[in-house]
């Protein structure tokens, strides 16, 4: 499954989409990402960017100065699961996103957790795992009427699980 970069699906922030490949945000636009950073003061967009350029520790600093200020944050949550990731630390990574889906079940963020889940799921190489938080992703996110973008990142996420599955359908 080759996207060219332009389909990649978007992750949320101008100039930064995710790889089809990997599932991990990058830059695919620096003068687009870089205009759009003049204009933010939003840790939720800093963090994603210095994941998206693969600076972890100083994305992790943006999450944990801002939590501090806004510890009920949701978009500064699934970030965190996202750091954690990046990290390495899947384990804790899972534990906290099961934690986060007690949370939010039944909600319209139910979804975006278990897109991140996915995520984490990939990353450990446990694909079947991923399949079924992908697919939950995509079905709640189409039930809901979510915006396409949206949809598009799971149906990526949930194909690219399946081809590594060999499990196409």
């Amino acid at each position: 499954m080759i996207l060219e970069r332009r389909e990649w699906p978007d992750a949320g922030f101008p100039g930064v989409a995710v790889n089809p490949e990997t599932l991990s945000t990058e830059i695919i636009d620096e003068e687009r990402c870089e205009a759009a950073l003049v204009g933010t003061k939003d840790p939720a967009d800093l963090a994603l960017v210095e994941l998206a350029r693969g600076r972890v520790n100083h994305a992790a600093e943006i999450i944990v100065e801002a939590r501090y200020e806004d510890p009920e944050s949701f978009a500064l949550k699934v970030l965190e699961l996202d750091v954690l990731r990046a990290g390495n630390r899947n384990d804790r990574a899972v534990e906290r996103a099961q934690q986060l889906l007690v949370e939010v079940k039944g909600t319209p963020r139910e979804a975006v957790v278990y897109q991140y889940l996915g995520k984490i799921q990939f990353s450990r190489r446990q694909y079947a795992a991923a399949e079924s938080a992908f697919a939950r992703a995509l079905d709640l996110r189409v039930a809901q009427a979510a915006d396409a973008s949206l949809i598009y990142s799971s149906t990526v996420a949930l194909g690219r699980v399946r081809e590594l599955l060999g499990t196409e359908a």
